[in-house]
This record gives structure tokens, C-alpha cells and sequence, in this order.
């Protein structure tokens, strides 16, 4: 991780920023203005979903260049933590940001008694990090991806009663139709 970077909890100066980080970080699908994952941030905190105590950014010299989003979610009957999206500056990418930003949202949901932190991604990267399939606790994926993409990491707050079907915040449902 560099040492000249700053992880704190996001601020209404920074929403600018933050969509402009995640429209660099990510395609934008047949020519549309903004990225799906930076109208999705705004759906969420429009919603009321983002979980303020859990969603970060990444500074280096009073820039944003990089962005955790956490939000409401379910699991079973209760509630849970849907991790994602999650953005770095294309540039700055392999630095170590999104590791210190993933480090920030497992630290603080451990911190808060948080359960699980559940996400959809790249098995390989959020393996690092203690992701598992989600399938192997048994919770349940609410979209047709492969198991291997949908993931969770059990904080020492969880028990297996806990599993159950889960369900991310209505923003997600919504960019299905």
C-alpha cells in the first residue's frame, strides 16, 4: 500500500469524484453517458441503501482515486452487507488501493458485528481477501451467475443459521429491467 494515501469515509464533495472514478474504471455499455456502476452508486444512495459506516475512498494528494460502496442488504430474515461497486483509477490500478479499500469494509463490518459481507467478482482477486463461494455457506444467489462469482466472507459475528437466500438492495433488481 502507498504510503502517501488517505482511506476515509466518503463525503457529499466527493459524489463528483466518485462518478468520474467509476466512469474511467469501467465500460460504458453501447455509448451511454455514464458507466452502469456509477448510476448504480447513485441509485443506492438516492434509495437510501449506502451503509455510510462501510463505504470508503481512496486519496492521494486530495484526489479520489478510489471508491468502496457498501449497501443494504438481506440474508435469510435478517439483514446483511452487499459489497460493491468498487473502483480505482485506471492508472493507479495494482497499486494496492482496492486492497487497502477492501481492507477498510472488513475491518469496519468486524468492528459494527456485521455477519457476512457478500459480493459479485472475480474469485481470484476476492479470494485474497477470504471470499468464498456463497454457495458453500448457504446463501443463496438472487441472479443466474456461476457459484464461483458469487462470494462471501463470514466475519466472526456469523453462524450457519444465518444462511438463506440473499438479496441485494433494489437498486441491483432495478438493472435488470
Amino acid at each position: 500500500m502507498r504510503d502517501d494515501m488517505i482511506i476515509r469515509r466518503e463525503r457529499a464533495e466527493d459524489f463528483a469524484a466518485i462518478a468520474a472514478l467509476h466512469d474511467d474504471a469501467f465500460e460504458r455499455v453501447d455509448g451511454a453517458a455514464r458507466s452502469v456502476e456509477s448510476s448504480l452508486v447513485d441509485e443506492l444512495r438516492g434509495d437510501g441503501d449506502v451503509l455510510e459506516e462501510l463505504t470508503f475512498v481512496a486519496e492521494l494528494d486530495g484526489e479520489v482515486v478510489g471508491h468502496v460502496l457498501c449497501s443494504a442488504a438481506t440474508l435469510g430474515e435478517g439483514p446483511s452487507v452487499g459489497l460493491g461497486p468498487i473502483a480505482v483509477a485506471p492508472h493507479l490500478q495494482r497499486q494496492g488501493i482496492g486492497a487497502a479499500l477492501m481492507a477498510s469494509v472488513i475491518a469496519s463490518a468486524e468492528q459494527r458485528g456485521d455477519a457476512a459481507i457478500v459480493l459479485l467478482g472475480d474469485p481470484d482477486y476476492y479470494g485474497h481477501f477470504g471470499f468464498v463461494p456463497a454457495s458453500e455457506r448457504g446463501i443463496g444467489s438472487p441472479g443466474p451467475w456461476k457459484d464461483r462469482y458469487f462470494q462471501v466472507k463470514t466475519l466472526r459475528a456469523w453462524r450457519p443459521e444465518l444462511a438463506g437466500p440473499f438479496r441485494y438492495a433494489p437498486a441491483f433488481e432495478r438493472l435488470d429491467a
